[in-house]
């Protein structure tokens, strides 16, 4: 099975686990019904942003949706990610306890651009750690700029912001979603 349609084939499981059809979670997302209908089907590739838009109307960490962390790999070749307007993000771990789910990434922030994230589920919480580059991240009112070596930490249940102003960025990012999204609680409208 391709990465599309194991992508679709969650997506789809997730939505009907929670009895919403197509055009709920397309209002309760604001991702259009024909782009979830071929998202589902695996005919379309996901931005990261609508993975987010998707996964947060579901009420579920956005690796729920996503392939197994990737394998470690020997070989040098890239592994593929899932990417948004300028981040791509690479799954490496989730790890899920009694307080929280933790998703554990690999990104490239590409430089020169701005991708602006929407509010996750409240609580939901992230931290980066800066391998290469300079990243401005976390609110646009409180963004600020982490370089290599050093790390930031954001509330991710408000929209933030990632960005690279001199070059690209590498980076380690953790998402830290609440107990409470492991039960597929509601997060309303």
């Amino acid at each position: 099975m391709g990465l599309n349609e194991d992508l679709g084939r969650r997506l789809r499981a997730l939505r009907q686990e929670q009895d919403l059809s197509l055009s709920e979670l397309s209002r309760r997302s604001r991702v259009g019904k024909g782009t979830l209908s071929e998202l589902e089907s695996g005919l379309r590739n996901p931005t990261l942003e609508t993975l987010y838009a998707l996964t947060t109307a579901l009420g579920c960490p956005l690796s729920a949706v996503l392939s197994d962390p990737a394998p470690e790999s020997g070989s040098g070749a890239e592994l593929p990610g899932v990417s948004g307007s300028a981040v791509t993000a690479l799954l490496l771990e989730r790890h899920e306890d009694a307080a929280a789910v933790t998703d554990v990434f690999r990104v490239t922030i590409r430089a020169g651009a701005t991708q602006e994230s929407a509010a996750h589920v409240p609580g939901t919480g992230e931290s980066l750690m800066v391998l290469a580059g300079t990243a401005v991240v976390g609110p646009p009112h409180d963004a600020r700029a982490v370089g290599p070596g050093a790390s930031a930490h954001w509330p991710a249940d408000v929209p933030h912001i990632y960005r690279a102003p001199d070059g690209d960025v590498q980076g380690i990012l953790f998402v830290r979603y609440p107990s409470a999204l492991r039960d597929g609680e509601d997060s309303g409208p």
